[in-house]
């Protein structure tokens, strides 16, 4: 049994509106998802916040969504639509406050993150955020949470470097859009290419003021615990050295999983392991061990806690 999580090590962050947002029979994104890996964490004794609410939400979602997207998401809630912009993003009468209930479980935990050296911190939510455009939905995901979150941590907490990672399968196409052009954010992505969105090409380095600051690594179907050691440690680590975060936010997608219904790469457990220990130890040599990451896809509701418990060990 993994131990507790006390003091500077991982806490994990939720919110029970969170499991509101309901989805039509046979989606994949569903509240069983959460559900079973807060289940499991809780019945191992980790440290669990739950219930978060937050006075700068709107300032920081306004820092990376246009105004009218956002009165359209409300409105087509509150009319009762069935959709949002896509087939990948059903409407409930409870997503749109799902979707800033997860926004708001990750600026909490990042204000607990900042709030002292070597804190790690997880955001158990749903619905995901990665894909959101500024102004449209797409990929299960209506409200970009972790780009709302480094917005916070550079107009609220004064930060003048932020590093995202994502490793989901998928390319976080929203999150590159929000910052391709500023030098403040650095985004890096691992990600099975060419495969939905269709984004995250190598090419794609950033735009202007934010050229440098794009890191794509797009990886062929069927790659493994090799591959992505090779991209990881060849060019993440190294670039996240060069930049200097003072904070790193992880888009943890646990769909590389080899048996994930999404996804096509051939990720094991022992690859989520190891890429938690690589991302502690480079939080730790640039920046404070300051850690927060949260969770985006990830399908096979049989070993998604296992998956990102055994991630969170590590880190």
């Amino acid at each position: 049994m993994i131990p507790p999580m006390s003091g500077g090590r991982a806490r994990i962050f939720t919110d029970p509106r969170c499991f509101q947002h309901e989805a039509p029979p046979g989606f994949p994104e569903v509240p069983e998802r959460l559900r079973c890996i807060i289940d499991t964490l809780a019945g191992e004794g980790w440290e669990i916040r739950s219930g978060c609410h937050h006075a700068a939400r709107e300032k920081a979602v306004m820092a990376v969504h246009d105004e009218r997207y956002l009165e359209r998401f409300q409105h087509a809630t509150e009319r009762g639509d069935g959709l949002l912009d896509s087939a990948d993003n059903p409407l409930g009468e409870r997503t749109w406050p799902a979707a800033w209930a997860a926004v708001e479980t990750l600026l909490e935990a990042a204000d607990w993150v900042c709030g002292a050296s070597g804190r790690r911190a997880f955001a158990a939510v749903r619905p995901p955020g990665h894909h959101a455009e500024a102004d449209h939905a797409m990929g299960f995901c209506y409200l970009n949470n972790v780009a709302a979150t480094a917005a916070h941590l550079v107009d609220h907490h004064g930060m003048e470097r932020v590093a995202i990672f994502d490793f989901d399968v998928h390319h976080g196409n929203g999150t590159q859009h929000v910052f391709e052009s500023r030098p403040d954010v650095f985004f890096a992505s691992t990600h099975q290419y060419p495969f939905y969105p269709g984004t995250g090409s190598s090419r794609e380095i950033g735009r202007g003021k934010g050229a440098g600051t794009t890191l794509n690594l797009p990886l062929p179907a069927g790659t493994g615990d090799d591959g992505y050691r090779e991209a990881i440690e060849g060019r993440v680590l190294p670039a996240l050295r060069e930049f200097q975060p003072q904070a790193l936010l992880v888009s943890a997608g646990f769909d590389a999983w080899l048996a994930d219904p999404l996804g096509g790469m051939s990720v094991t457990a022992d690859g989520f392991a190891e890429w938690g220990r690589r991302v502690a130890e480079i939080a730790d040599e640039v920046c404070d061990g300051r850690v927060l990451a949260t969770l985006e896809g990830g399908y096979d509701l049989e070993r998604l806690p296992e998956l990102v418990r055994r991630f969170l060990a590590e880190l």
